[in-house]
């Protein structure tokens, strides 16, 4: 195994084991507001400290970009963590158990190695760039769906970005008309994941935050599945609007997409 990618999931299981235990005993769940429709915890914050210092123990030079404690930048740039400590909060918060811990790799700008662990599943979704991605150390691979018709497609809906409401229904009714069924799970690390896992076919979301993608989308596309902004680029990464899905069901999901996009959402 990729030494990078052993760290990683350690700490991953090391945050893991602070949310499962806080997740059995809500009491001690402490909840902050951080600005509109923006909450974070105690529980999400101590996850993240038990990750930074599991990468700084091994790795004490790299750079660190976390959700809640932001950039610790390294004497080594090159190599960039990127964490969210517990993606899909607001699942936890309310109970729901379906949320994950995100940590991936870059390095000198490319994503290397990638985790998402699921602990109340125990699932471990990890890729290492050009070594294909694996579920618990078994390999996967995405859905091989040839069009829309037929598949269940994976969204969020943009609580960051209300002013594009509409275009955002407009694009939901377009794609709803021709699959089966839309998921709107509240967790986008895991969306990415089980597209991965062939669990669902293609997501689109508008939005995100690099830290809540950056594993996903490498264990996305190790999986055999594409990801792209709404125009069909690779600015995905930098608008955190994309689109994800095997070859045949991406074309037909950009064709749904690009005739509703505003004009800044089509750059």
């Amino acid at each position: 195994m990729h030494p990078m990618l052993t760290i990683a999931i350690r700490a991953a299981r090391d945050a893991g084991n602070v949310i499962v235990k806080a997740y059995g005993d809500p009491s001690k769940t402490k909840v902050e507001q951080k600005g509109t429709n923006d909450f974070v915890t105690n529980v999400e914050k101590e996850a993240e400290a038990a990750i930074i210092a599991t990468i700084k123990k091994a790795y004490p030079e790299h750079t660190i970009i976390a959700k809640d404690s932001g950039a610790t930048t390294g004497a080594d740039t090159d190599y960039q963590w990127i964490i969210d400590p517990l993606n899909g909060h607001i699942n936890f918060i309310k109970g729901i158990p379906h949320f994950a811990v995100s940590i991936a790799l870059h390095v000198k700008g490319k994503a290397e190695v990638a985790v998402i662990f699921d602990a109340i599943g125990d699932e471990i979704f990890s890729a290492c760039r050009g070594k294909g991605a694996q579920l618990n150390g078994y390999r996967l691979r995405a859905g091989s769906a040839k069009d829309l018709s037929g598949t269940v497609l994976a969204t969020g809906f943009p609580h960051s970005m209300k002013h594009q409401q509409d275009t955002y229904m407009n694009i939901f009714g377009a794609l709803f008309s021709e699959c089966a069924d839309i998921r709107a799970a509240g967790c986008p690390a895991l969306n990415l994941a089980y597209l991965a896992a062939g669990r669902i076919d293609s997501l689109w979301s508008m939005g995100q935050k690099p830290w809540e993608t950056a594993a996903g989308n490498l264990i996305a596309t190790e999986s055999g599945a594409i990801v792209t902004d709404f125009a069909g680029g690779h600015d995905f990464f930098k608008s955190g609007n994309s689109v994800a899905a095997a070859p045949r069901v991406l074309k037909d999901m950009l064709a749904k997409i690009r005739p509703n996009l505003t004009e800044s959402l089509a750059k």
